[in-house]
């Protein structure tokens, strides 16, 4: 475990197409219940005077505004679905604060659904305006030293796809993931936080549903649970009314402190 603190704010905690969702009038898309809008799945890792983004979500300029985010060191991508990767072109504000290329870091796979996503940032024609400033860097399942703490990419599955998590320190982030295999959950012992996908109640082809999360989270038994990637079937307070104590639902703005020295 790295000898400084870690925090990990919460930039959003809902499914592909948010919370409220459009035309939906739902209880909980009509909720009063802050904890209940919920932006699409993201969270920021701050260490050292550091950040580093886990995805980019259509809603990164809104995330960041209201988390008040200034600096940006680097990006990974668990896959490229558009609810994790749309809000790329929103980094162009870092590039011009920081004066620099972001680093990002994805699976070939991933890296190669941005290039189709974003042809005009790395097809090397002169922009006749700005663009995102990238360095575009592969991972694989070795870890990865990013400004003296390490991050493990862990392979998880999202239906038929491998996509990645990562652990950090005691912490670890997995999201959209339908099955965990064994060798990933080999190397999730020892937590202090883990946030897991719990989608909905009913099955879904690439999500964990709310009870299949609860069961891995207890084979695990890291100290904090924290559910996210929720959709509109999950109302916030009567969902974890139900849950375990050291199980909660994520919300956008949550902000959860990891270790650090004695």
């Amino acid at each position: 475990m790295p000898p400084f603190p870690v925090r990990i704010t919460v930039l959003g905690s809902g499914t592909s197409v948010g919370v409220p969702t459009i035309g939906c009038d739902c209880d909980v898309c009509r909720s009063a219940d802050p904890r209940d809008n919920r932006l699409r799945p993201s969270v920021l890792v701050s260490y050292e005077d550091r950040n580093v983004l886990i995805d980019t979500t259509p809603d990164l300029r809104t995330q960041a505004l209201r988390t008040g985010l200034r600096r940006l060191d680097a990006v990974l991508f668990t896959h490229a679905h558009a609810d994790h990767i749309m809000g790329l072109d929103d980094v162009r504000p870092f590039n011009y604060r920081q004066k620099g290329p972001l680093p990002v870091y994805g699976a070939p796979e991933a890296l190669d659904g941005i290039r189709r996503a974003f042809p005009y940032i790395f097809d090397g024609r002169k922009a006749e305006s700005n663009i995102p400033r990238i360095e575009a860097r592969e991972i694989s399942g070795a870890p990865l030293d990013l400004f003296g703490l390490e991050f493990l990419p862990l392979p998880v599955l999202h239906g038929q796809t491998t996509i990645y998590g990562f652990r950090f320190g005691a912490a670890a982030y997995l999201t959209d993931h339908s099955d965990i295999p064994e060798a990933t959950l080999a190397l999730l012992g020892g937590l202090d936080v883990l946030f897991l996908d719990a989608l909905r109640l009913k099955p879904h082809p690439t999500h964990s549903t709310l009870d299949r999360s609860v069961e891995t989270a207890r084979r695990l038994a890291a100290r904090r649970t924290f559910f996210t990637h929720i959709c509109h079937d999950l109302p916030h307070a009567h969902t974890e009314s139900k849950l375990p104590e050291n199980i909660r639902l994520a919300y956008d703005g949550l902000e959860v402190l990891v270790g650090g020295a004695p």
